[in-house]
């Protein structure tokens, strides 16, 4: 997995700049970063209020907004911390520490019992309170990934069915998008949501769209357009989403990580992301794997009627193109170029590049096709990766 998220390009002119999803999901990320700092200023202007007006332990103004000042920025600090952690885990965490300190509290009312002196009471007290409170506290967030939500409901309320594997999200890569077949595949109800576009996804496709060459600039805007496409379709639910693992820079690394945290399958063109993501356990949909299982099948024997496009390098051989680009290589077809042909099949073979079908005339059978069918025919391109000649 070698692909990170591209360099920032030569900025374009303004009447070329896209105006795109990415760049209104980085907006709406910066006014929340904005809105976030607020807070967190006022928060330390009044913690700094609080400790001068109360003066505790008899501190004079300067010491006491001092106090006020650590104490703020500690709590900044747990709460930066704090966003990076899942919220199982903080889940976890929360009822490991009411169970940590309902537990200091039993002890508590054990060692107040004794005839041991009151210093030493509250200072045993207190051990306990920390101790307890602070083994709940690592313990739930560490086992809370085996905390099913679900074993509750039989005591809480009534049982809900479990959801079904269909709701479950589908994390979409970049290449998947840039491709645009994923478009036509949730038109035809093939796929069902809610899909999930990492933001940055989002940022690696506007950085395309904004490279100086220009093919990347049309790939990496083909890209929005048809996120935009998708995201226009009544049946369909496409959630953008902000987690962003850091653990790499890598965004297949990153797609990973959010397909486990997530329990998603990763919907991806990418042979090497499809590859690391199967072994570590995680469904991939490839549209690549998809075409080639929905292509019509052929059994020897079979008729079927092609357009011969060129001649092949064996002798007398014409090679032909279905509509899904399939090749097709007819013994005796050679004089037959530009001509529509009736062939039966002979054998099929499955190659890396894909499937090719090798026939022959059926009774030398020609039927002539209008001119503009045959400029159409002829204007088709070669797709490149097959072999033209059987072995």
């Amino acid at each position: 997995m070698s692909r990170t998220l591209p360099e920032l390009p030569q900025p374009l002119p303004p009447e070329d700049r896209p105006r795109n999803l990415a760049s209104i999901a980085n907006s709406a990320d910066a006014s929340r970063q904005w809105n976030a700092w607020l807070f967190r200023i006022v928060l330390i202007a009044a913690s700094c209020a609080v400790t001068v007006g109360v003066s505790p332990f008899g501190l004079n103004r300067w010491a006491a907004a001092v106090l006020g000042l650590v104490l703020s920025l500690a709590i900044v600090a747990v709460e930066h911390r704090l966003r990076s952690s899942s919220a199982t885990a903080l889940l976890g965490g929360v009822v490991g520490g009411l169970f940590g300190a309902l537990a200091a509290l039993l002890v508590a009312i054990l060692i107040f019992g004794t005839s041991a002196p009151d210093a030493t009471k509250s200072f045993l007290a207190y051990v306990a309170l920390l101790a307890f409170g602070y083994v709940g506290i690592m313990i739930g967030s560490q086992k809370a990934i085996f905390f099913k939500p679900e074993s509750l409901q039989g005591i809480l309320g009534p049982r809900i069915a479990p959801a079904s594997p269909s709701e479950d999200g589908k994390l979409l890569d970049t290449s998947v998008l840039i491709d645009g077949r994923i478009a036509e595949i949730c038109e035809a109800h093939f796929l069902d949501g809610p899909l999930l576009v990492p933001r940055f996804v989002l940022h690696e496709l506007q950085m395309i769209a904004d490279s100086a060459d220009s093919l990347r600039r049309q790939r990496g805007r083909r890209g929005l357009e048809v996120l935009q496409r998708i995201q226009k379709m009544q049946t369909i639910e496409v959630r953008i989403i902000d987690d962003n693992p850091q653990s790499s820079n890598e965004v297949d690394r990153k797609l990973v990580e959010l397909a486990l945290r997530f329990h998603a399958k990763i919907v991806t063109n990418d042979f090497n992301l499809n590859k690391v993501a199967s072994v570590q356990g995680i469904s991939v949909l490839n549209v690549n794997l998809l075409a080639n299982a929905v292509r019509p099948a052929f059994l020897p024997g079979e008729g079927m009627r092609v357009f011969i496009l060129r001649e092949g390098k064996e002798v007398n051989q014409g090679v032909a193109y279905l509509e899904d680009g399939t090749m097709v290589v007819v013994d005796g077809a050679r004089r037959l170029i530009n001509k529509t042909v009736d062939i039966l099949v002979t054998s099929v073979h499955q190659t890396p590049a894909g499937k090719m079908i090798f026939g022959r005339l059926d009774e030398h059978t020609e039927t002539p096709i209008p001119p503009g069918k045959q400029a159409s025919a002829a204007a088709r391109t070669v797709r490149p990766g097959f072999p033209e000649s059987s072995e």
